[in-house]
């Protein structure tokens, strides 16, 4: 069990769907966006923090032994954007790890690291990154940047390339990139509880029956899925068409991230 968590971005849409799910995981968590938090837990300690303000970062990295890193913009944008909160940011939470004894960092990547792959094609942790976007590049760009930490430095990231972290998937494309919450929670007490983690990547997605992506190269980290969005193929069948053959949303593995319209995660 960690001492403390840091959870970032703790205040968007992912923190703010796991973190009532998490108290079990720290004996204290400190919670951090970018202005105060106005729904914080009992046990949770609100930070707030810029991720571009390298002294600040420092101290809120201070007394962690554990980073659940959601923060930074999670959407395309102008590269202005992008850089400043997905390039700058990582480079200044890496520096405070380094400077204040390593926590284990997870790491939110994302499926649009390698969105220009076609649906048909299944992959692994050795499969040649393709970004869809400037978003894409950035998460590309955040990888790295954790795996040169983790060699040079020690600092160990799980680098989890997200799908569709949601209650429930919102179109037929999520019948392949859904992560269920509660499938998101077992992967972060395994990272977190594991002896050695190193610095993998790992494909952020249940047991999908129409999943694309295959984690058996992160066996070793224990993690089990359990949830299957196959359960939720009726429900989505009948509340909406399939796409047709040429929308991006059946063609790429990034979906509309692929096209010029920017419209679902």
């Amino acid at each position: 069990m960690l001492k403390r968590l840091l959870i970032t971005g703790a205040a968007g849409g992912l923190g703010t769907m796991l973190r009532p799910l998490l108290p079990h995981v720290a004996d204290a968590i400190r919670v951090s966006d970018m202005a105060p938090l106005t729904d914080t837990l009992p046990h949770e300690e609100d930070v707030p923090c810029d991720l571009t303000d390298r002294k600040a970062v420092r101290a809120l990295v201070d007394g962690c032994d554990g980073v659940l890193h959601l923060g930074g913009r999670s959407l395309e944008d102008t590269w202005e954007v992008i850089r400043a909160s997905n390039l700058d940011g990582m480079v200044n939470l890496y520096e405070a790890a380094r400077h204040t004894g390593n926590p284990r960092i997870l790491y939110a990547s994302s499926n649009h690291t390698i969105g220009f792959y076609p649906q048909t094609e299944r992959l692994d942790g050795r499969s040649p990154t393709r970004p869809d976007g400037f978003y894409g590049v950035s998460k590309v760009f955040g990888e790295a940047l954790a795996s040169m930490y983790f060699d040079k430095f020690g600092v160990e990231t799980a680098c989890l390339r997200i799908g569709s972290c949601k209650p429930e998937p919102e179109n037929h494309r999520m019948l392949s990139t859904w992560l269920s919450p509660a499938d998101f929670v077992r992967l972060i007490e395994r990272v977190f509880a594991v002896e050695t983690l190193g610095c993998p990547i790992i494909y952020g997605a249940s047991a999908n029956d129409a999943g694309w992506w295959d984690n058996s190269h992160v066996a070793y980290l224990g993690w089990e899925p359990q949830d299957n969005s196959e359960i939720f193929r009726a429900k989505l069948d009948a509340a909406m068409d399939h796409p047709g053959p040429d929308d991006p949303t059946v063609l790429f593995q990034g979906g509309t991230f692929a096209s010029d319209v920017i419209h679902e995660n």
